[in-house]
Parts: structure tokens; sequence; C-alpha cells
């Protein structure tokens, strides 16, 4: 039986990694995997989880089983972080899941039970997993347009008219901030227009909230979601901890199902009922540390000092790229990356110009140019700024 089994392409990120370990080059730079690191190259634990994970350690006392749709702690404190104060707690149900990647296949999976008919509309680029995860679960998806390989902005017209064609019962996966891997966002009033448009087609958006704090700060990544939430009947979040709280092993996230105060105790049922047939019991660790940080007052702004300054650090590194850019380029053309957010930014080289800077100046990025800010430093920013103007980017 097992001979029927064919090889899988290996994941180009991670193929990518083991290719950069094995160059024995000194100066070489890796942009390629999608972990926040620090100017040592390091991705450390925040002091704040420190704190949190002894407090867990010294006080529990059991590893017994926690509850299968995940722990409501967590999901309270999930939602008042995403979703703010005085959310809609009687219209929200919550599902704890094996990272960010498992809200988004637990949110594929609700929306396919629930309409065996939908089909799921993917920005243009985004990030990679979603469309193998939907492409694997043979689940019907489109592309709508999204970014402007030449401005490197979002191409809001062409989206929007392709968003047009969506029908009522149809998900829209929109990316809350920091869009990967563009690095290229939607203003809250291009926000207002997308809630108009879903409105109007009766299609439900699903946002990926990967990257909350990473971009404009904490409460201002979460505007977009926050104004679809407030306007739309049904929505669907995938909320990740492993970025904000820098838990990446611990593969700690949350889907939240925004329906009707009738409709809750179902969707809530189902949520469930999808653990259970996928590995029953989520991950509980993670969760404990989440809820430790973000209700304890001490350790909550902790926590969020740690993420500005994370915040702050990747803009300064923004700027100081575009302006070395702009230095060896005698030209403004560079200036997006400063207006990008998050740790991603698409830089419009060729494959065969990212080829060329691998080669030539040991610089590693995705095939399609995407870089990941973080691997930079205030001493390789200057080295990757050269090697794309040599590239002829």
């Amino acid at each position: 039986m097992l001979n029927n089994l064919k090889p899988q392409a290996p994941d180009k990120i991670l193929a990518l990694m083991e290719e950069y370990r094995a160059d024995e080059r000194d100066q070489k730079v890796d942009l390629g995997v999608g972990v926040y690191k620090d100017a040592s190259g390091k991705t450390p634990i925040m002091s704040a989880i420190h704190k949190a994970e002894k407090q867990v350690w010294d006080q529990e006392t059991t590893k017994s089983y926690a509850g299968l749709a995940g722990q409501p702690e967590f999901h309270a404190a999930m939602a008042e972080m995403v979703l703010g104060a005085g959310y809609p707690a009687d219209r929200l149900a919550c599902l704890s899941t094996v990272g960010g990647t498992g809200a988004c296949r637990m949110g594929f999976e609700l929306a396919r039970m629930a309409n065996p008919d939908t089909t799921i509309w993917v920005s243009d680029p985004t990030w990679p997993n979603h469309l193998s995860i939907l492409n694997f679960m043979g689940q019907t998806n489109k592309p709508y347009t999204y970014f402007d390989a030449d401005t490197r902005a979002v191409n809001f017209d062409a989206m929007m008219s392709d968003l047009e064609a969506v029908k009522a019962g149809d998900i829209v996966l929109l990316h809350g901030c920091c869009h990967n891997p563009t690095g290229a966002n939607l203003t809250i009033e291009q926000w207002g227009e997308v809630a108009d448009l879903l409105e109007r087609t009766g299609a439900v958006p699903m946002i990926d909230l990967a990257y909350q704090g990473f971009g404009d700060g904490l409460e201002e990544d979460a505007a977009g979601t926050r104004l679809i939430a407030s306007r739309l009947p049904e929505v669907l979040i995938a909320a990740s901890c492993s970025k904000n709280f820098g838990i990446y092993r611990e593969r700690t996230g949350c889907l939240m199902v925004l329906g009707s105060e009738e409709t809750r105790k179902t969707i809530q049922g189902n949520l469930a009922y999808l653990n259970r047939q996928t590995y029953s019991f989520p991950p509980y660790h993670g969760q404990a540390l989440v809820t430790r940080v973000l209700t304890d007052p001490a350790l909550r702004a902790e926590w969020e000092a740690e993420l500005e300054e994370v915040r702050t650090g990747m803009l300064d590194l923004r700027r100081q790229l575009a302006d070395e850019l702009r230095k060896l380029s005698n030209s403004d053309r560079f200036d997006f990356v400063a207006e990008h957010r998050g740790m991603f930014s698409r830089l419009g080289a060729s494959p065969e110009q990212v080829a060329k800077m691998k080669a030539d100046a040991a610089i590693y990025m995705v095939g399609d140019s995407r870089i990941n800010i973080a691997g930079l430093n205030t001493k390789t920013v200057p080295l990757l700024a050269k090697a794309l103007i040599d590239a002829g980017v």
C-alpha cells in the first residue's frame, strides 16, 4: 500500500533554510524564514512569557485533559484583545487550535460544513499555506487581485472589481494586518468599503490575524477586524499567538466565530466537534501562558512594552533600508519599504535577481522576493541594499 505514495514537493521556505545552513560563507543573511529575530539573530522568549511560565509550573496540579474546545478564560482574553472591550459575547463562539494554521484550517472546515458549495476567495498573493491547505482539502477557491507589483502597494480598485463576483455564502479571506507576503495593508477607509461590499453581496469575511501588534500597534492592528466585526452578521477570525507572544513552538491559536445569539450554541458545538474529529483536545500550555499574560496587569504591561520594542525595531530597520536604497539608487522607488508594515515586504525582484543575490552576496530570500525585515540588523541592511542595486532591482 505505502508504495503507492508519491513524493511531495519540499516546502520552499524550509528548503531555503536548509540551503542557508549549508552555506559556509561568513557574511550570509537569512531573510526567508517567517519568525521574528532580534539583532543577534535569535528568537528570544519574552520576559513576560518566562514569568508566566514559572507561575504556571508552580501552580499547576494536574496534566489531565482540559476543555475539548479550549479554555474559556483563554477565549475571553483573546476576544478582548482582538475585538476590544465590550465584544459581543452572546454572539461569539471560540475554538482553541493548533496555532494560527490550525485556526485557518478549522475555519475552512467550518465554512465547508455550513455551505458545501462555498468558494473561498483568497488574495493574490497570499501566505502559500492558505492555498496549500485549501487545495489539499479539495476546497474550491478563487484569487482576487491584491498587490500592484509596480507600485508595491494594494491595488484596491482591482481588488474591489474582482470581489464584485462573490456570491452569498462565499468566504472572502482577508489579512487583518501586516499582509503576508507583501507588507501592504488596507487603510481603515478601504476596510469600510470592503464591509460595504460584503454587506451587499452576502459573502462572509474570514480574517487571518497572525501579526497583531507587529504593524502600527496592538489596537491599531485590530482596527480593520473590529470594523468588519461591527458591521457583518457573520465573521470568522483566525488568530495566532505565535508571533506577538513569541511562542511559536507552543502552537497556540484561536478561531473566533461571530454569528447570531440564536446560532451561537450550535456553532460552538460544531467547533468542538471539529476538534474532536481532528486531534481531540488542543494544546493547553500556550493557552495558559497567554491567558496569564493578558489577565495579569503587571505581566500585560511588561508584554506590551516588549511587543512595542519589537514593532518599533522593525520600523527602524524599514526606515534604514529605505534610506540606504534611496542613497544607492538616487531615487525614491524603494520608499515603499518604509510604508509597509509587519515582518514582510515583497521587493519586486525577479526570480533571476533573487538567485543572483543568493549566489553573489549570500542574501537568502523567497523566490518571489519576499523578505523578513526581522532577519536584518543595522549591519546587514547595507549588505542587502547593495545586493539589490547590484542585481538590478
